[in-house]
C-alpha cells in the first residue's frame, strides 16, 4: 500500500532538521492583495470624473501639446512664471505615445495613461501594505487596506493625473521604505522617494518625512551611532541631487533657461506678496478639510484623528505593556498626518487634492485607532467590562462599524460618478465619422472649468472659450508645432496675455457665431443671464447631439448631494436626486452658420 511504503521509506532517512519558514504575516496574500487594488484604481480609471479643472489645464493639456503639437496654456507654463515642471508631464506623454502605437485613438490614450496611473498606485498601496505587515501588525495591514480600497477619497486621488497624486504615490513608497526594516535600514531610500515626490510632484510635500527622520536622528543619538544616519543622509541627498538635475535638464529644454521648479512654487505660494497668491482664487474655512475628509473617508476620518488620544491612553493606563521604542515609533507614524492636517487647515486656500500627499498617513493612523480599539474589545478578562460581553455582540458592533464605512464609501463614490460623470461621455458623437471636420471648434462658456482635455476632440479640432459670467483669466493656446523640436520651442515663447493676478484676458474669447460645436448645461433651479443664455433650449439655433444627465446640486436635498439615491417610487421625494442636461450642441446649418 502507498501508506505503508511511504512511512518506511521516510524511516530510511534521517528527519529533516532544517525548520520550516514562518507563514508569511499577510491574512490577505500580496498578489491578491494588488488585483484587489488594481480593481479598484481601474475603475476610478474609468469611471471617475475629473474632480479639479487644474487637471485638465495644467496637465492634460501640456501632454496633449507635447503628444499631438496643440493644447490649451496656462500662466504657469509660461516661462516668465514657470511654476510647473515639465519632466512630470513628460513622463506621462510617454506612457499616452506607447499606446498610440497600438489603437490610433486619443481617447485611448487618455484612458491608458489614466489606467497606467492606477496600476502604478495599485503596486505602491501593495509594496505599503506588506511593510505594515511586516513591520507592525497583519491586522493593521488589512485596515490599511480596506481604507485604501472602499473610501472616496483614494478613489478620486488613485488615477489623477495631478502632482499631488504623485506624491501621494511617493509618499507611500517613502513610508514602506521607513517601515521596511528587513536587511537593515533603509533610510536613504525613504529620502530618495520623498525627494523625489517633492521635486517632480509638490515640493510641500517633503515635510511629511520630517517625523520620520526626527525618529531616526533620536535613535541614532540614544545608541550613540550617528556615523550610519549621516552616511544615509548623504546617500539619499545625493539621490534627490541627481533626481533635481534630470528636472532641470528637462525645464531648461522647454524654457531655454535655467529654472528651479519647486523654489518658483514654493516663492509663488508663501512670497507672492500682496495681491499674489493661492489666495487670490478663492479662500475656505478652517472647517472645509474636517467637511471634505468626512466625505471621502468617512468613519476612518474620526478614528485617524483618534488616533493620538488612544496612544496616549494606551501609554498612561497601560505603561507596563508599552515599551518607550513602541511608543516612540507609534507618535512618528500618526505624526505625519496631524501635521499635515494642520499645516493646510491654517491655509485660507484650500483645496480637495492638497490632502492627496497625506492620505496614506490617513489611513495608516485610521488602521492604528481601528488596531488599538479591537485590541480592547478582544480582552477575555472578566474585570473588564470588555471581558464580559458576549464574543458575538462585539464581533457585531465591530463588524458594524466597518460595514458602515465600506458601504458610505461605495454610495459616496457610486453617488459622485452618477452625478458628474457627463463632461467624459457628452462628446462621443464627435468622434463620429462626417460630424466634425479639420478646423471646426466646440465652445466652451459656463461650463469651460469642466472640459475634460483635447484628448476627446478629434484630431485638429480644437476648444475655444465664448464669454460667461467668469471674470477671471482663461487658458491660452500654445504655438502650433509638428515635431517635437518645435513643440520645445513653442514652450519658450512667452505667451500674450498671461499673468499671475488671475485678471481677465479679452482675447482668450472667440464669438460664439464662429462655434460649430457648443456645450452647454441647462438646470430647471438656474436663470439665464445675457452672457448665460439657455443655448440648450435655442432650437432654431443649435440641434442636441447628446446629452448626459448632471446632478441639479441646487435642486437636490442633503442626502442626494453626499451619496447615491435610486430614483424609484417608494424613495420619498425629498430624497431623490434631481437632474440637469449637460449636452453637445452642433449649429444648425439653416442658422448663423459659420460656414
Amino acid at each position: 500500500m502507498a501508506g505503508p511504503d511511504r512511512a518506511a521509506s521516510g524511516a530510511a532517512h534521517p528527519p529533516r532538521t532544517k525548520a520550516r519558514p514562518p507563514p508569511p504575516p499577510f491574512y490577505l496574500p500580496l498578489n491578491a492583495t494588488l488585483y484587489l487594488c488594481l480593481v479598484s484604481n481601474g475603475l476610478a480609471a474609468l469611471f471617475s470624473p475629473i474632480q479639479d479643472c487644474d487637471e485638465v489645464f495644467n496637465f492634460w493639456e501640456p501632454a496633449h501639446y507635447l503628444g499631438h503639437g496643440y493644447g490649451l496654456q496656462t500662466w504657469e507654463y509660461s516661462p516668465v512664471y514657470s511654476i510647473r515642471s515639465w519632466l512630470y508631464v513628460s513622463l506621462h506623454v510617454v506612457v499616452g505615445k506607447l499606446a498610440s502605437w497600438v489603437v490610433r485613438s486619443k481617447v485611448v490614450e487618455f484612458y491608458t495613461i489614466r489606467i497606467f496611473l492606477a496600476f502604478f498606485c495599485a503596486a505602491c498601496q501593495t509594496r505599503l501594505y506588506s511593510s505594515i505587515c511586516r513591520s507592525l501588525n497583519p491586522r493593521i495591514g488589512l485596515l490599511f487596506l480596506l481604507v485604501a480600497l472602499f473610501s472616496p477619497g483614494m478613489f478620486h486621488a488613485s488615477a489623477a493625473f495631478l502632482p499631488s497624486t504623485f506624491t501621494m504615490y511617493t509618499s507611500m513608497l517613502g513610508l514602506a521604505a521607513f517601515l521596511d526594516l528587513r536587511g537593515g535600514p533603509k533610510i536613504a531610500q525613504g529620502i530618495m522617494w520623498f525627494g523625489l515626490g517633492s521635486i517632480v510632484g509638490w515640493p510641500f510635500a517633503g515635510a511629511l518625512i520630517v517625523p520620520l527622520l526626527f525618529e531616526e536622528v533620536i535613535i541614532s543619538i540614544c545608541s550613540r551611532s550617528l556615523g550610519p544616519l549621516f552616511y544615509a543622509i548623504l546617500d539619499g541627498g545625493l539621490r534627490c541631487l541627481g533626481i533635481l538635475a534630470l528636472e532641470v535638464a528637462v525645464d531648461y529644454a522647454f524654457f531655454h533657461k535655467i529654472v528651479l521648479v519647486p523654489w518658483n512654487i514654493v516663492a509663488y505660494n508663501i512670497f507672492g506678496g500682496q495681491g499674489r497668491g493661492p489666495e487670490i482664487f478663492g479662500t475656505e474655512p478652517w472647517t472645509f478639510y474636517i467637511r471634505n475628509l468626512l466625505l471621502n473617508f468617512n468613519v476612518w476620518f474620526i478614528f485617524a484623528m483618534l488616533s493620538a488620544p488612544l496612544l496616549l491612553l494606551q501609554a498612561i493606563f497601560r505603561s507596563q505593556g508599552t515599551s518607550f521604542q513602541t511608543l516612540m515609533r507609534s507618535i512618528t507614524l500618526t505624526a505625519p498626518f496631524y501635521m499635515w492636517f494642520g499645516i493646510f487647515t491654517i491655509q485660507p486656500h484650500k483645496e480637495e487634492r492638497f490632502m492627496y500627499p497625506a492620505y496614506p498617513f490617513l489611513a495608516l493612523n485610521a488602521a492604528l485607532a481601528c488596531h488599538l480599539i479591537l485590541t480592547y474589545m478582544g480582552s477575555s478578562n472578566p474585570k473588564r467590562i470588555m471581558g464580559r460581553l458576549p464574543a458575538k455582540l462585539k464581533l457585531i458592533a465591530v463588524m458594524s462599524v466597518i460595514m458602515v464605512a465600506v458601504n458610505a464609501g461605495m454610495l459616496r463614490i457610486l453617488g459622485m460618478i452618477t452625478a458628474y460623470n457627463a463632461p467624459l461621455k457628452v462628446l462621443e458623437p464627435l468622434q463620429q465619422a462626417g460630424i466634425s471636420h479639420t478646423g471646426a471648434s466646440v465652445c466652451f462658456g459656463k461650463e469651460w472649468y469642466r472640459f475634460p482635455s483635447s484628448y476627446f476632440l478629434p484630431h485638429q479640432m480644437r476648444a475655444k472659450f465664448i464669454r460667461s459670467e467668469f471674470k477671471g483669466l482663461l487658458p491660452g493656446e500654445f504655438p502650433d508645432a509638428p515635431s517635437a523640436y518645435y513643440r520645445m520651442a513653442g514652450a519658450s515663447q512667452i505667451p500674450s496675455g498671461m499673468n499671475d493676478l488671475n485678471i481677465e484676458d479679452t482675447s482668450k474669447y472667440v464669438d460664439v457665431s464662429l462655434c460649430s460645436f457648443l456645450v452647454d448645461s441647462s438646470f430647471p433651479g438656474r436663470e439665464a443671464t445675457e452672457l448665460e443664455p439657455h443655448y440648450v433650449q435655442d432650437e432654431s439655433q443649435w440641434e442636441s447631439l447628446s446629452c448626459e444627465k448632471f446632478l441639479d446640486a441646487s435642486q437636490t436635498g442633503l442626502l442626494g448631494r453626499l451619496i447615491w439615491v435610486p430614483d424609484l417610487p417608494f424613495v420619498p421625494e425629498q430624497f431623490r436626486r434631481k437632474y440637469g442636461q449637460y449636452c453637445l450642441l452642433q449649429r444648425r446649418m439653416d442658422g448663423n452658420s459659420i460656414e
